[in-house]
């Protein structure tokens, strides 16, 4: 809202005959404090919605952070790895690794070969 010269002017003419232009001053300060008051009231609504608005997106920032940190961590391939070592007749084991029934020359038994 924007007021052109010519109505302030008809404004401060209105307010010097109603009041007169005694109590000219003392309007002045009263509508500036309330002009502050208001504005500190808007700014402590602000604050405080700002204080309720942020809680939650901080809240969630945590949990992020540790769902990045128990990310970091995992590693799927070690279990993978620790499986196929201890697995019986794996890498690991001391165990030669036995011949298939048709490339052993020494098995006994039905083979398609």
């Amino acid at each position: 809202m924007e007021l052109s010269i010519g109505e302030m002017a008809l404004i401060a003419i209105a307010i010097v005959v109603l009041f007169g232009p005694d109590k000219l001053p003392q309007i002045a300060r009263d509508l500036g404090a309330g002009v502050r008051k208001m504005r500190g009231a808007v700014e402590d609504i602000k604050t405080e919605i700002m204080k309720e608005t942020d809680n939650p997106v901080s809240e969630i920032k945590r949990e992020i952070e540790k769902v990045k940190d128990a990310a970091k961590d995992f590693n799927p391939m070690k279990d993978i790895e620790k499986d196929i070592l201890t697995e019986p007749g794996s890498l690991a084991s001391n165990e030669p690794p036995k011949p298939k029934p048709a490339d052993d020359e020494t098995y006994e038994g039905p083979v398609s070969r």
